[in-house]
């Protein structure tokens, strides 16, 4: 199994990456520290499974080289399942992304990370609508702390294409 993940810069992809493969990748908001990608490896369910930490991009239009690895990279691994990590404070950023990604008719599961500080903003998502709505698994997690990153990998196996006409439905219609 091939595992990628995406997601905007910053939204601590790289913690996901080092703690689901304990591998010690160089973490920084410095630009350009991140066009190189980053392997490793880890086990789920007792399979082996290749983890790719991809550039941030914050559409599959990019705009600088970044983004054009990150995008490359997912159009040249049509056999991957995708883990889209949203800052769950700035959630109306992310979902955009993931549509996208979604729309490609790729298996993701979604990681709404930094959890803990839209709790802090009295920020209110509902977990369970939005699953419903995008026919995806969604997960709370606070990488930095580990919390949520077991159930993330457990639930990776739900991980299916979504047509996006389903996604219309879900939402009653409303595009």
């Amino acid at each position: 199994m091939k595992i990628l993940l995406m997601g905007h810069p910053n939204v601590g992809k790289s913690v996901f990456f080092n703690r689901l493969t304990g591998a010690n990748v160089t973490e920084s908001n410095y630009p350009g520290t991140t066009v190189d990608f980053t392997k490793g490896y880890m086990k789920i369910g007792g399979e082996d499974a290749e983890l790719i930490d991809v550039p941030g991009t914050f559409s599959l239009d990019p705009k600088d080289k970044a983004e054009e690895v990150a995008v490359a990279m997912l159009h040249e691994n049509k056999d991957v399942k995708v883990i889209c990590v949203i800052d769950a404070s700035k959630i109306e950023r992310g979902v955009y992304l993931a549509l996208e990604i979604l729309e490609e008719g790729y298996p993701m599961v979604i990681a709404l990370n930094m959890w803990d500080a839209a709790v802090d903003k009295n920020i209110r998502i509902d977990i369970n609508n939005l699953q419903r709505i995008l026919g995806v698994t969604v997960v709370p997690t606070v990488a930095i702390s580990g919390e949520g990153i077991k159930e993330l990998t457990l639930r990776l196996k739900e991980a299916k294409p979504v047509e996006i006409d389903d996604i219309i439905k879900n939402t009653g219609g409303l595009t």
